[in-house]
């Protein structure tokens, strides 16, 4: 949910790169940065906000030829 974890005392790190994964999970996504000196950070960011425009009931809308599916309804 953090948008990464260190694991094996940071030998190993996950980043997650979906914010907000399907417009469902509520999770955070990050960046890994490593500097020439080997120090790691981590930039974090949320999800934008689902719009009109891109949002998974206006892809739903498009697939149903304009129409809204019923569990939309």
């Amino acid at each position: 949910m953090e948008g990464y974890a260190s694991l094996f005392d940071g030998h190993l790190s996950t980043v997650w790169s979906a914010p907000n994964y399907c417009y469902r999970c509520g999770n955070s996504a990050s960046i890994l940065e490593v500097r020439p000196d080997g120090e790691r950070f981590f930039n974090v960011f949320q999800a934008a906000p689902e719009n009109e425009r891109d949002g998974p009931t206006h892809q739903a809308q498009q697939n149903a030829g304009g129409k809204l599916p019923e569990y939309f309804l």
